[in-house]
């Protein structure tokens, strides 16, 4: 028993040792791994927070879209920018904001919103939004300004797109072999989708898919050169 009891004395001393060693330094991790966890947990109620007070945001712009109302528009959007810039909805605001300002005469405030979701979006809403902006500088005949916004690599589901605006602009410009060579392009890209089965998955696309072949091959059709 005594045995027992030194065996057990020395391994109690060998603990203590230890923890003078190195007690601090496991407490400052459990401390840190506790302040981490904490401002996780923060952070996500944050972030569930902003989105939820965001979406509110969002709901009221949605209404003043309905009810037509310019000023509310604005005043929805850039509240969105200021306080929740962060979150899905802005971007998503600046595009309805765009596109119903743009339709009510308010070209420039448009542009502005085009440009915010240029500068701040992400992905496939970025790209979205210079095709969009592309088209309001073509109605100016802003064409520098308006090709500037398509010389950036697209993602996959606007490649076609950017090729189709870039048609249209060259061929505002006269500049006939050019925008050909871009509407071939449209149509390249649509012969791949439809040689890997993207050509459309409900009868509803596949009828878009065609129509937008036809209005190409339309503008292409209008390039044609004259015969001799």
């Amino acid at each position: 028993m005594a045995t027992y009891d030194l065996e057990e004395q020395e391994q109690i001393s060998e603990i203590k040792a230890w923890w003078k060693q190195y007690g601090n330094l496991v407490a400052a991790i459990v401390t840190a791994v506790a302040v981490g966890f904490a401002a996780w947990q923060g952070w996500n109620w944050y972030q569930r927070s902003q989105a939820a007070q965001a979406g509110q945001v969002y709901a009221a712009l949605q209404k003043a879209v309905a009810e037509k109302d310019p000023q509310r528009i604005k005043a929805a959007s850039g509240e969105l920018f200021e306080k929740y810039s962060r979150t899905a909805y802005a971007p998503l605001a600046a595009l309805l904001a765009a596109r119903v300002l743009n339709d009510t005469g308010d070209a420039k405030t448009a542009k502005l919103q085009l440009v915010w979701v240029v500068e701040n979006g992400k992905d496939e809403l970025r790209d979205l939004a210079r095709l969009r902006l592309a088209s309001l500088l073509l109605d100016e005949k802003a064409y520098d300004e308006a090709l500037k916004q398509l010389d950036v690599a697209a993602g996959s589901a606007f490649t076609a797109r950017f090729q189709d605006m870039r048609g249209d602009i060259l061929s505002a410009q006269d500049k006939t072999g050019e925008a050909r060579a871009a509407y071939q392009a449209v149509l390249a890209k649509l012969d791949e989708a439809d040689a890997a089965g993207k050509g459309g998955d409900t009868l509803q696309d596949t009828r878009a898919h065609a129509a937008y072949r036809e209005s190409v091959l339309q503008k292409l059709d209008a390039l044609a050169e004259p015969h001799s």
